[in-house]
């Protein structure tokens, strides 16, 4: 399995709504990219909560090329590891745990989020937009 990226739930969420950089996230896919469990929570209450089978989405969205890795232990230590060192740009736990599982695959952060760009934790970040 060949992976091109880590997805955050905001990249996902754009792409799924069709917003300004959809476009990157798309490509990505067709490449294969990864998803924390936790962000695709996040993403599918999201759908949830504006009337979407979420269950449907995520398996045509795994039909597509992304998938869904479990929130590992080591995971864990490093979303924890990440706690200070973004606390002052408002990182939540989904936010670490997408550069957490990035950092362990050796793969770039995709997200909408511009704060993410001047983090130094060892992990490249692409802004979709």
């Amino acid at each position: 399995m060949k992976l091109q990226a880590v997805l955050d739930a905001s990249a996902l969420l754009a792409y799924l709504q069709r917003e300004r950089g959809y476009e990157l996230v798309s490509k990505a896919l067709r490449y294969g990219t990864a998803i924390s469990a936790v962000n695709l929570a996040e993403v599918q209450a999201k759908l949830k909560s504006k009337g979407k089978d979420a269950e449907e989405i995520t398996r045509r969205l795994k039909a597509l090329g992304l998938h869904v890795f479990s929130f590992s232990e080591e995971d864990a230590l490093l979303t924890a590891d990440f706690y200070l060192p973004t606390r002052s740009k408002g990182l939540s736990l989904g936010d670490r745990a997408c550069l957490a599982l990035a950092k362990r695959l050796g793969l770039t952060a995709l997200t909408t989020d511009s704060s993410w760009s001047t983090l130094k934790l060892g992990v490249k970040v692409d802004l979709v937009r």
